[in-house]
């Protein structure tokens, strides 16, 4: 990623890098909690039916439709004519490592108020069954899940990538870093099994941090929990589940 107009193969690059982060991240975790360790941790998963061959189906088949979305988007915003408006710099150290780091770090904030935002508004009534239904068809998601939207919602989710680097300069690495960080929180949050420890969830920290626990309660119940990474949205707007504590603890307490 360049400020300068590319020659069509780029989009190839992009598009081959998001598939295959989606891929290998969604394989990898399908692969262990939905096969090799299935029956053996099936107590610990968040419901307790799996979800059935045509969901993972339509799972995949929507996230591929992002994934074309993704890097059409990419390529027009940072290899096509709006690239030369952008503050990407391709020089590594034109910034500290420091600066680096925090861009990142403040990129995934600023995508947690953009997420809870546009997750909300896109719950409105008459915006719902154009964006986001297909995403809800998964009320017992899996990993495959992590970029199955509607195609209008993919513009949406892209949004966040298009909108940071015309306000603060981020090099291509931390931008890679970042949606990097972004895909694993995904995969994880659509997991359907809770990595984090019995008590999280109430801890000084956990309290602000978004589990798998609370996103499969948003896609089970529809409403509520609509953050990503963390929940000082949800508990500063009242939209936090009253049962997303106990639930939590009853995942984490149950005994194989």
């Amino acid at each position: 990623m360049v400020r300068m107009l590319g020659t069509g193969n780029e989009f190839y690059v992009i598009l081959l890098i998001i598939f295959l982060r989606y891929l290998i991240l969604a394989s990898l975790a399908f692969f262990v909690f939905y096969y090799a360790k299935k029956n053996a941790w099936s107590f610990k998963k968040i419901q307790s039916a799996f979800p059935v061959l045509s969901d993972y189906q339509r799972e995949f088949l929507y996230s591929v439709t992002t994934t074309l979305i993704f890097a059409s988007m990419g390529y027009l915003f940072f290899f096509g004519p709006l690239a030369k408006f952008t503050l990407v710099y391709p020089d590594i150290h034109s910034h500290s490592l420091g600066y680096f780091f925090f861009s990142v770090i403040l990129t995934l904030v600023i995508h947690d108020t953009y997420f809870y935002w546009t997750h909300r508004l896109m719950h409105h009534p008459r915006l719902f069954k154009y964006f986001h239904r297909v995403h809800h068809l998964s009320t017992n998601p899996s990993p495959w899940a992590a970029m199955a939207f509607h195609p209008l919602e993919a513009v949406v989710e892209f949004g966040i990538v298009a909108i940071v680097p015309f306000f603060y300069p981020m090099h291509p690495l931390a931008i890679g870093l970042f949606l990097l960080l972004m895909m694993i929180y995904n995969v994880y949050g659509h997991l359907g099994f809770e990595l984090y420890p019995k008590g999280f969830s109430q801890s000084r920290v956990g309290k602000w941090i978004n589990t798998s626990v609370n996103h499969n309660q948003h896609h089970q119940y529809i409403n509520g929990n609509y953050g990503l990474y963390f929940l000082w949205w949800d508990r500063w707007m009242g939209t936090l589940r009253s049962d997303y504590h106990q639930q939590f603890e009853s995942v984490k307490g149950r005994i194989g």
